[in-house]
């Protein structure tokens, strides 16, 4: 980039503040199918210890409490309900994934527009223009950076997130183009999440973090604060300090013509995105032998795969991310939902000395996503299933009727008194709500609207 040249903040925070709803109207299916993934996400984790501790620490020390916590009674301001509510919809690995770049777009997104809107009484087509752009920044802004950002142990949807946090909620308040670039600017100095911290709650508190940062960047930006032009692709800016040499061309090319969400894909499993094919290769071979005649089982995949999931497993979060568990689970139990990545499966006497018959192998051939079973029965006889594609990518999509099924699901796991029928039926008639905060007060819990009356 030349002197003179707009940077690649300027850029982005043009398109943010010029497009309009005719712009991403043709993608605001996909965005319902995230945000209600993203509700499904949520719910299923509103009673997890993590959330429960996260709102006891923000309560004391918050603002006015105005907006929702998902799945929950309290309230909290709309800083804190951004944050908890990002926790909860990544708390259980189950949330949307941008393949490229491993990208969990909804989280610090939708967590950041719902706070917002409900805040300002947005509507939703407001809500999903300004959630489409979101996605697009951050899904940019990571393609532009990987792998190598990754790689150096960047938890890339924190770091990224709170760019798609940033430019969204600068949409909703009305930013011109040059407060959404400080925004994006100022977003960039508050970036940050280890990949090391992915077995713990450190992780999610990193994605919170990015939903609240996102909107408190805007706020600040709106209020006259400035960053520098080229705060992300400067010679010591964010794309330098935190990986190699950014692609600057990924970061605007089809810009308003190829659409970041058009990429999303949304998970059937509660685990770490390349596991899903090792699962899915478990299942399809488990009724062709009996459980008890397994010698040994081989777990072939990516570089991406061995680093993410060959590790022991001493808890639930450790068991998310494990290609020992994975096998485990669905060779023995036949599924893998929420309930067998739980501390009780975990430590099951049978689950636990399965995986030790698990190995992982390399295999630099397959591509990230992919993977290969070979199980070796102790008649010497070898079984094996390759799955290039996994359910629920791209190539084997959910439905909108698996998605409405998750959520039933997760608002059981939660254990919330929400209507989650309400929930459905208003997000994907998001484009109709006069008011955002129509949504989440449909979805309170029963006891609390009967008490209205």
């Amino acid at each position: 980039m030349t002197e003179g040249q707009a940077s690649i903040s300027e850029v982005l925070a043009h398109f943010v503040a010029n497009t309009s709803w005719d712009d991403v109207a043709a993608q605001a299916h996909e965005a319902k199918r995230s945000i209600l993934n993203f509700f499904a996400t949520a719910l299923g984790s509103s009673a997890d210890p993590a959330v429960t501790m996260a709102l006891a620490t923000l309560a004391p020390f918050g603002g006015v409490p105005a907006c929702a916590v998902i799945g929950r009674e309290e309230r909290l301001d709309p800083l804190g309900a951004a944050f908890v509510n990002a926790i909860s919809a990544n708390l259980l690995d189950f949330d949307d994934t941008h393949l490229e770049t491993i990208i969990h777009p909804a989280a610090p997104v939708a967590a950041a527009v719902l706070a917002l809107a409900e805040t300002l009484g947005c509507s939703g087509r407001d809500v999903l223009t300004a959630f489409i752009l979101g996605v697009d920044i951050e899904c940019r802004i990571g393609s532009a950076v990987s792998p190598g950002h990754y790689a150096r142990g960047w938890h890339i949807t924190s770091t990224c997130g709170v760019f798609g946090a940033a430019a969204a909620a600068g949409k909703l308040l009305g930013l011109p183009a040059e407060r959404v670039a400080h925004a994006l600017g100022i977003a960039a100095s508050q970036s940050a999440g280890l990949v090391e911290n992915l077995p713990s709650a450190a992780k999610n508190v990193s994605v919170g973090n990015a939903a609240r940062n996102g909107i408190f960047s805007a706020l600040l930006a709106q209020s006259g604060y400035e960053a520098a032009p080229r705060a992300i692709e400067g010679p010591l800016g964010w794309a330098r300090a935190m990986g190699d040499e950014p692609d600057l061309d990924r970061l605007t090319r089809g810009l308003g013509r190829d659409w970041e969400i058009a990429s999303n894909t949304y998970k059937p499993y509660p685990a770490g995105i390349v596991f899903h094919s090792v699962i899915d290769a478990c299942l399809k071979l488990r009724t062709k032998f009996p459980i008890e005649a397994v010698e040994s089982v081989t777990v072939s995949g990516s570089p991406l795969l061995l680093a993410r999931g060959d590790r022991e497993v001493r808890n639930e979060r450790d068991a998310r991310v494990s290609i020992h568990h994975c096998a485990a689970i669905a060779l023995l139990l036949g599924k893998a939902d929420v309930a067998e990545f739980s501390q009780a499966t975990v430590f099951r006497p049978d689950i636990a000395a399965f995986r030790r018959k698990v190995r992982a192998e390399l295999d630099r051939a397959l591509p990230d996503g992919a993977s290969r079973v070979a199980i070796r029965l102790q008649s010497g006889q070898m079984l094996g299933e390759t799955v290039i594609a996994a359910r629920g990518s791209q190539s084997d999509p959910l439905s909108d009727g698996d998605l409405e099924a998750k959520l039933r699901a997760g608002l059981r796991q939660g254990g919330s008194s929400w209507d989650g029928e309400r929930i459905i039926s208003a997000v994907w008639r998001l484009d109709e709500l006069a008011d955002m905060s129509s949504l989440l007060r449909h979805s309170k819990p029963a006891a609390a609207r009967s008490g209205a009356r």
